[in-house]
């Protein structure tokens, strides 16, 4: 017999769209691939040499489960520099990429009986990882009025006596909204009442804000001791295929995150790891550039959303998605992903891919280039004439 629990393991939209579009690009149609979420940049040069090089210089072998020390060092070294605090390398964990922090948390604060409070719309495997460890999610409505921001007051209002843990994503995925540091102080400030109750904080997007400074739950000194990192490599640096994250744990947990990566995937790719060293510790202009480039094309994609009938966008406030409001259209956020996937070339995805909360939006990634990103507009503009 399965284990039962897998009945509670969902998956990410994203990359059936990402394999039907490739399908129909083999079948001939062409395709705009505004669906997946991964910068178009290519990893930076240096970057790319330091993996080569590891790899020419014997870097072939396991490494410890934790990570490559100078790897944990220049990660300790570059959030205290940013955000003047990271706890010590003992509690730093290098992982494959970013979800193993998404599971490992879930293992360690899920379970039957125990609820976890998590945004929708969110990223899906938030909600996969909990259901699936057996706990209860309970969600908190990211709302298009608050600028996708999260609103204090009702993630406090969701805790019970059975609730172990937090999650909170700003730059947010699917919507680009940035929570301001005032609601999260506020936030910080009223679990001083619920001390049991672990935060956990997904800043992959960090170094990806278009017009505040980069902010992290690191910042607040009354939950250092219970606070989860999740960030990585993949995003700021278009390194979504090397597989290297991290996570930082409070040092009541890190034995137990440390054992389940152990049993998962043992340690981390060494020339991998090497690689994500240079790229933390070498010249950050490449950051820059894509940070612009994003601001730019997010500009530019909800300027042009907002030209047609029937849509409404807000800027993103970082990340690289736009997350318009359909809900004029009369159509399902589902029907609308199809259909302009299908008959237009388009590849989006539904609101729904995200949580229930995510129906009458569809998420664009506007991780492509200029031009492309009009022509995909223009298709939704003949698409959306159909339901207007």
């Amino acid at each position: 017999m399965l284990n039962r629990n897998l009945v509670n393991l969902s998956t990410e939209t994203a990359f059936s769209v990402l394999d039907k579009a490739s399908k129909l690009q083999k079948s001939g149609k062409t395709i705009i691939n505004l669906g997946i979420g991964q910068p178009d940049f290519s990893t930076p040069e240096h970057i790319v040499e330091a993996g080569v090089r590891a790899l020419r210089d014997g870097a072939h072998g396991y490494s410890p489960s934790l990570g490559i020390i100078p790897l944990r060092e220049a990660v300790n070294e570059d959030l205290s520099e940013r955000y003047g605090f990271c706890p010590p390398i003992s509690r730093i964990q290098i992982t494959p990429g970013g979800k193993p922090i998404i599971f490992i948390a879930a293992m360690i604060y899920g379970g039957k009986g125990n609820e976890i409070i998590l945004p929708n719309p969110s990223f899906p495997i938030y909600e996969s990882a909990v259901a699936y460890s057996g706990a209860k999610p309970i969600f908190y409505k990211l709302r298009e009025s608050k600028g996708f921001s999260f609103d204090a007051d009702e993630i406090l209002s969701k805790i019970t006596n059975r609730t172990t843990l937090i999650m909170l994503n700003t730059p947010h995925n699917p919507t680009g909204g940035v929570t301001p540091p005032s609601e999260i102080k506020k936030l910080t400030e009223g679990l001083a009442e619920y001390p049991n109750i672990t935060v956990f904080s997904d800043e992959i997007y960090d170094r990806l804000v278009f017009d505040t400074p980069p902010h992290s739950l690191l910042c607040y000194p009354e939950i250092r001791d219970r606070l989860i990192i999740l960030n990585g490599w993949s995003k700021t640096y278009a390194m979504t295929g090397w597989r290297v994250g991290f996570g930082i744990w409070p040092e009541s947990t890190i034995e137990f995150a440390d054992k389940l990566g152990i049993n998962y995937h043992s340690c981390v790719n060494t020339a991998a790891q090497y690689a994500a060293l240079t790229a933390t510790t070498g010249e950050q202009t490449c950051v820059e550039n894509m940070r612009i480039a994003f601001r730019r094309r997010a500009r530019l994609i909800t300027k042009n959303l907002n030209k047609i009938r029937g849509i409404e966008c807000q800027m993103p406030g970082g990340a690289f998605y736009a997350f318009p409001n359909i809900s004029k259209l009369d159509i399902s956020s589902e029907i609308l992903q199809a259909q302009l996937l299908e008959e237009y070339g388009v590849a989006a995805l539904a609101g729904t891919a995200f949580g229930t909360y995510g129906e009458g939006f569809i998420r664009f990634s506007s991780a492509n280039s200029d031009i492309l990103i009009q022509e995909a507009c223009d298709k939704l503009e003949q698409l959306c004439h159909n339901y207007m």
